[in-house]
């Protein structure tokens, strides 16, 4: 099938790796977010999957809007058979998702229709799933509602964080989607609807989402963090400056209880010789990586060393 791919991020990018491999199916060309501003210099750059298509010799198209007439122009002399999308970033409007015969199909990184939205990897580890995985769909113009081709399942490791379980299900998905492709140049595969129980949703995380509320049990503490890890990044505040957290570990004696650690309140910080806790709802946390404002991240003892925490500081 002629393919024309839409993506943005680095996850989208082993999707179309995977199709530009195909001896089946030609990517004519690629569909992406603009260029934006990044870096210390803040020059603009093109996004991972731009970047990839430039490498391979693919047209790439910018639109600002997929609603803009000369996108929807330049899409229909492509004359797709389908357009395979990954983490495009915008929405797609009736006049584009007519034009390629089999349609726009996703891939979304949940087992729909479980965390339909803009952050389904971050929603399952923040609310504790065991399995997650990736669903390819047709796109409507409802919100992931579509009917669905096919799933992959991942399960979620007890300290994996977002960005972790996210790369994995990036290669897995790649398969799944080529697969899909397959299937629908075959006529093997017919998208089926969603069932009508079991939808949830995930929005888009926001950084004041990512601010860790230390009163909270040790377990939501924990998944908020690995939840928001790599992006936007957990966050806390010390001293009425912003400090930034990597993934906690938790606090366990020899049989598991965490009951030898000592009691403190919540975000009250302890600091011994070779690490540092930080009380919650229930038993303390150790925290692993911090990073302070303009500075690298280090390891929670190096910065304790260099601020002097005094007995009874707290994190808020």
């Amino acid at each position: 099938m002629r393919l024309v791919f839409a993506g943005t991020p680095e996850p989208a990018v082993p999707s179309l790796r995977a199709l530009l491999a195909s001896s089946r199916h030609e990517v004519v060309a690629v569909v992406t977010r603009p260029d934006a501003p990044s870096g210390r210099g803040r020059k603009l750059s093109r996004s991972p999957v731009g970047a990839l298509a430039d490498e391979a010799g693919i047209p790439v198209l910018t639109p600002a809007r997929p609603r803009d007439p000369e996108f929807l122009t330049a899409l229909r002399e492509l004359e797709p058979d389908c357009c395979p999308v990954v983490a495009y970033g915008a929405l797609l409007p009736r006049a584009a998702l007519a034009i390629p015969r089999h349609g726009w199909v996703n891939l979304h990184f949940s087992l729909l229709p479980a965390w339909r939205g803009a952050a389904p990897v971050q929603a399952a580890v923040r609310h504790g799933d065991e399995i997650t995985g990736a669903t390819t769909f047709l796109i409507e113009e409802g919100l992931d509602t579509g009917p669905t081709f096919g799933v992959v399942t991942e399960a979620v490791g007890a300290s994996d964080a977002a960005g972790d379980l996210l790369g994995r299900l990036a290669v897995s998905g790649a398969a799944l989607l080529e697969a899909t492709m397959d299937g629908i140049a075959d006529g093997t595969l017919v998208a089926r609807p969603q069932p009508a129980d079991g939808i949830s949703h995930a929005p888009k995380v926001t950084t004041a989402d990512a601010r860790v509320d230390w009163s909270t049990v040790p377990a939501a503490v924990d998944r908020l963090v690995r939840s928001v890890t790599p992006d936007p990044g957990a966050w806390t505040t010390f001293r009425e400056e912003r400090l930034g957290l990597g993934p906690l570990r938790p606090i366990a004696d020899a049989a598991g209880t965490g009951a030898g650690a000592p009691a403190l309140k919540p975000g009250e910080l302890y600091a011994e010789k070779r690490r540092v806790l930080v009380g919650t709802g229930g038993a303390p946390l150790e925290l692993g990586e911090v990073r302070p404002v303009g500075k690298r991240a280090m390891p929670a003892p190096d910065w304790a060393r260099g601020v002097r925490i005094e007995a009874g500081e707290l994190l808020v």
